[in-house]
């Protein structure tokens, strides 16, 4: 039998990723390619989706040489983006959205916030709409996004003839078929998926309601991994693929390892009523917390319920901390130290991160301490603002207890507070989730922070979960390559395709001694977020 493949093309905040897997789900070849940002003002991130249409090509085709997969082999094809917003003309090309006017300036990335006035506004209409994104829009939803657009770059918003979610501009450059996702949709654009439409009132009352007219935001909207038809032979000529690749509808990246994750403790399609006992925690940038449930669920301050946005029939609440990777990065880089750990880090042939947990170790060592390492050094991760559960974007990141230590050993502390910081953003989520009705005791992890040994432990300790991996490390590729086989026929469901695909991993277990530790900086966590807003009080005061 001709051996079968399908390939998962990831488009992250920062690369474009390729992964070819067997219908097994064993990953047989992989490609990246970085893409290009710009930060033209302040909470302004942009991209071109020229430039990320060719990163895809290049990690496409590094991804078959890597694998030795012949073009022929490839039987299906899906695209996961991060929910940014593209616009594109009537000829398709690029329309500036940047201050600049650059038209190749044309993505506005979701982490951008130029469009926090618009969301208040938005939110002051109490529109019924909102009660499917907790209450509460955000900044990083396209809707905002759209109207910033019309009221600050006129000529922009007239010359667009479509606005696209990035998974759906890379099926549409695929396929040729303007056919958007259930998931974007529901998630970023406010469709009412259970009932397969747009509210037009809700349109009306922003000012955008041309955005219905002249399919500007689409009108066919089918399920993740539907198919939508062939490659194009132009496309398949670009990829390196062949006109027999079948492609699928795509996904949300953090969607994507959600469904890289849900069959892991499962070898055929699970009972929905154990899927709403785990939470799937995807890492990178940012941290999206998934959770899904036979009945709606509507909780004040997060995300959804959104109806078949993950798993076909069931309600997605989609909580998430707009920074962790990225502040992570941050507190390493923005120290004096920064340079010395980078030579040791390459001397030693190591991440920073590894030098970095090499260096907790030896202090915690050292001082006889553990978790307690960080008793008087405390973090506020909210230097995005606060995605969920507190859904505010103007919050602010804090740190206490800072010395005039510049040593690579105090990075390492304020490393290691900030992991704990992270953590306790993370049990906030599921406290929160939990009170409204789920029953969280396990968490299915993946992306980029959980690559970390210590990130693990510590999210394992401050929330009293276990935490299982997934063998596949790449699971937001696998995800994207789930879809591919079910759009290419291989398997009836993406349930189905999920347990037979994935497969469990390493499991880290919450640590008892660490418990009252922890309660005392959870503590300490929710009481710097009040002395905040009592700061802030202070100097609105005339």
């Amino acid at each position: 039998m001709k051996a079968e493949f399908v390939i998962g093309v990831d488009v992250g905040t920062g690369s474009v990723r390729a992964g070819i897997f067997d219908l097994k789900g064993k990953m047989v070849g992989q490609g990246e390619q970085a893409i290009q940002m710009w930060r033209p003002k302040e909470l302004f991130v942009e991209q071109s989706s020229d430039d990320i249409w060719r990163a895809a090509r290049f990690a496409v085709r590094e991804a078959l040489r890597s694998g030795s997969v012949q073009p022929s082999t490839v039987i299906g094809i899906s695209f996961d983006a991060t929910c940014s917003l593209v616009a594109l003309d009537r000829d398709d090309k690029a329309v500036s959205v940047s201050p600049t006017g650059r038209d190749e300036q044309n993505v506005i990335v979701w982490m951008d916030h130029r469009a926090v006035k618009q969301a208040e506004r938005i939110n002051r209409t109490k529109a019924d709409v909102l009660k499917y994104v907790g209450g509460r829009i955000s900044p990083e939803m396209q809707m905002p996004k759209l109207l910033w657009l019309k009221e600050n770059l006129p000529r922009s918003w007239q010359r667009a003839a479509r606005f696209l979610d990035l998974a759906d501009f890379m099926t549409y450059r695929a396929t040729g078929k303007d056919v958007r996702s259930l998931c974007t949709t529901v998630c970023k654009w406010t469709y009412r998926g259970k009932e397969g439409t747009w509210d037009r009132g809700f349109f009306r009352k922003i000012g955008v309601e041309e955005l219905l007219h002249g399919r500007k935001i689409g009108e066919d909207i089918c399920p993740m991994g539907s198919l939508l038809g062939p490659l194009t032979p132009h496309s398949a000529r670009e990829l390196g693929l062949t006109t027999e690749t079948k492609v699928a509808v795509g996904i949300i990246d953090a969607h994507a390892g959600g469904i890289g994750v849900v069959g892991l403790q499962f070898r055929q399609s699970p009972d929905p009523r154990e899927l709403e006992t785990f939470l799937a925690l995807i890492g990178g940038t940012s941290s999206c917390h998934m959770a899904v449930s036979r009945r709606p669920k509507f909780i004040e301050g997060v995300w959804g319920p959104y109806y078949s946005a993950m798993i076909p029939g069931m309600w997605l609440t989609e909580g998430g901390q707009s920074a962790t990777g990225s502040l992570v990065d941050y507190i390493i880089r923005e120290s004096s130290a920064y340079d010395r750990l980078q030579n040791e880090s390459r001397s030693q042939g190591i991440s920073v991160y590894e030098l970095l947990n090499d260096i907790v170790k030896r202090l915690q060592r050292s001082e006889g301490k553990g978790t307690d390492l960080t008793e008087r050094l405390h973090v506020l991760p909210y230097f995005l603002g606060n995605r969920s559960p507190r859904a505010n974007p103007h919050l602010r990141g804090v740190v206490s207890g800072l010395t005039l230590d510049a040593s690579v050993e105090s990075v390492a502390r304020r490393y290691y507070a900030t992991i704990q910081a992270i953590a306790y953003g993370t049990r906030h989520i599921i406290e929160t989730l939990n009170r409204s009705g789920y029953r969280i005791r396990r968490i299915h992890a993946c992306g980029g922070g959980t690559k970390n040994p210590l990130w693990l432990q510590e999210h394992a300790d401050v929330t009293g979960c276990e935490i299982l991996l997934p063998k596949e490390p790449e699971a937001v590729l696998l995800g994207t390559a789930i879809l591919a086989a079910v759009g290419a026929g291989k398997y009836e469901s993406i349930l189905e395709a999920s347990a037979r695909m994935s497969a469990p991993g390493r499991r880290y277990l919450p640590r008892p001694d660490t418990k009252s530790y922890h309660a005392r900086k959870y503590r300490a966590f929710h009481r710097m977020y009040e002395h905040w807003r009592e700061l802030e009080g202070i100097m609105r005061q005339g």
